[in-house]
């Protein structure tokens, strides 16, 4: 809740309770057009390796740095750049990172290097981490009565989660038409569509007394997240070996640092005050486990369509595209029922059940089983948008205006953090399970990973590679089941979770104003 010695202004955003008209659901539409691009752009050069690797020819560690650099960045600057938007303005933030995804977006689309296409997506990861915390920010700021609030955050999350099943979609008509670059330039009109119209719809906030720049929580806010995040995202492929271990390890001493940092510096990146208002803390941790079962599930459902199904990458997008129809009911629902007078304990709660009957039907799978994928899929992703919308309307509604910025950012860095441990939980638990049903008398890869054994099989005779094919799309699909029946546990345990902490957790609209340049 906001002071109330704090420095007042006139505001040209909507008053507090009031409601928002056309001028600012305009405006979120605008706001829209960049989210997407930024959750299509984790995915969208699935299908460009090929003709990447073909045209710029990149070592393996160069085409692993192509991929991984726009999340790591991503991931490492989301608190920084929430904390400068509540400083320098957030609109003015946005606009600045819709130029700098813009210009990297250019610069990717005609790389000539391998060490160009990295920088370029390095400038995008920077532009992503401006742009996300800045849309949620000013979602905050515009709409403040809270049934329209809640229906822009349902719409939000629908928006993220459908942006990155959209984009290996996208990617991949591109490539039948385009060359590689392509997929990059797409991000151009709406990020020009943002700059022209941004100044004229959105309206700018920022904290009226911010203080001083916390310099040093910078560098250590990057070196608390990065290790961990990488070190959770190789556990899966490549087992729990030392220097994963260790990264994960020394992420979480950093970790340590930046959170002692925050406490007793005068000015900190993320003020210990968010904590203070009831329900906010739970929705930071509930939204990252929400992020931990969605990831958790695709790292199993993606090369389940493509190695046990044999579908294309194409093929295997386009029916990754069904689920997400759900999707776009789940979240309205859930803030209906929340204005309705259900208790958000008890939705939230209905929501971590619902993800939970979809893993359910995730552990049935065998190795013929598209539309019970389909089905698991589609409860599973309702059910956590459910969550993730609530416990973001949440997490915004319970910090005060001036630290939006600060607010969204951790809670979209607790979804990172969410995201990468639920494919080193889960994805470790499936090879495990992958690894001890594979016989000892087959090859070296195939015992390791599915696509080991099918790139094995391959070179070998016909009746000996199917019967190695069938073993191991076998073995894999007993490690999904496997993995799956954890998610049941952890998504009950959830919502036990979920109605204890919630319980007679209420947002009270304040008076309270946005000083704006």
């Amino acid at each position: 809740m906001t002071n109330s010695t704090e420095p007042k202004s006139t505001t040209v955003s909507p008053g507090p309770g009031a409601r928002a008209g056309r001028r600012e659901w305009t405006a979120f539409g605008v706001l829209m057009l960049p989210l997407l691009l930024v959750s299509m752009d984790v995915s969208v050069l699935y299908f460009a390796v090929p003709a990447i690797s073909s045209d710029l020819e990149p070592t393996g560690t160069q085409q692993l740095w192509i991929f991984d650099i726009y999340g790591f960045v991503l991931a490492g600057l989301l608190m920084t750049m929430g904390s400068l938007g509540d400083r320098v303005g957030r609109r003015r933030l946005l606009l600045v990172g819709a130029a700098a995804f813009g210009a990297g977006s250019l610069l990717a689309a005609y790389a000539n290097s391998a060490e160009t296409l990295i920088a370029a997506r390095a400038v995008l990861g920077v532009g992503g981490a401006t742009l996300m915390p800045s849309t949620m920010a000013l979602i905050r700021t515009m709409f403040r009565d809270p049934g329209q609030r809640a229906k822009a955050i349902g719409m939000w999350s629908g928006v993220m989660t459908g942006g990155v099943a959209l984009g290996s979609v996208m990617s991949g008509l591109l490539l039948e038409y385009f060359w590689w670059g392509s997929v990059f330039l797409v991000n151009l009109p709406a990020m020009a569509l943002l700059l022209v119209l941004g100044p004229v719809l959105l309206p700018e906030s920022k904290n009226p007394d911010p203080g001083r720049f916390d310099l040093l929580g910078v560098p250590l806010s990057m070196a608390a997240v990065l290790p961990v995040v990488y070190g959770l995202k190789e556990i899966p492929s490549e087992g729990w070996h030392t220097e994963y271990v260790l990264s994960v390890t020394v992420g979480l001493f950093f970790a340590y640092l930046f959170v002692q940092r925050q406490r007793t510096t005068a000015s900190p990146l993320i003020s210990p005050a968010l904590f203070r208002g009831r329900g906010f803390g739970p929705a930071v941790f509930l939204n990252l486990l929400s992020a931990l079962a969605m990831m958790g599930s695709a790292y199993f459902t993606t090369q389940y369509l493509q190695s046990v199904l044999g579908k294309s990458s194409l093929e295997a997008a386009l029916w990754g595209l069904l689920p997400t129809v759900l999707v776009g009911v789940a979240a309205p629902l859930a803030g209906a029922l929340v204005q309705r007078g259900v208790r958000r304990a008890q939705v939230v709660a209905g929501g971590f059940v619902t993800a939970a009957c979809g893993y359910g039907l995730l552990a049935l799978v065998g190795t013929d089983s598209l539309w019970l994928v389909l089905a698991g899929a589609g409860v599973l992703a309702a059910g956590i948008v459910v969550v993730m919308s609530q416990m973001m309307d949440l997490g915004l509604s319970t910090a005060p205006v001036d630290k939006a910025g600060a607010a969204s950012s951790l809670l979209e860095t607790g979804a990172e953090f969410g995201g990468a441990l639920g494919m080193a939980v889960l994805g470790s638990i499936g090879t495990a399970v992958y690894r001890h049903e594979m016989p000892g008398s087959a090859p070296g890869p195939a015992r390791e990973t599915l696509g080991g054994a099918l790139a094995v099989a391959r070179q070998l005779p016909a009746r000996t590679g199917d019967a190695l094919v069938t073993t191991a799309r076998e073995a894999y699909a007993h490690g999904m089941q496997t993995a799956a029946i954890a998610g049941v546990v952890m998504l009950l345990g959830a919502a036990m979770v979920a109605l204890r902490t919630l319980r007679g957790v209420t947002v009270r609209e304040t008076v309270e104003e946005d000083c704006h340049v």
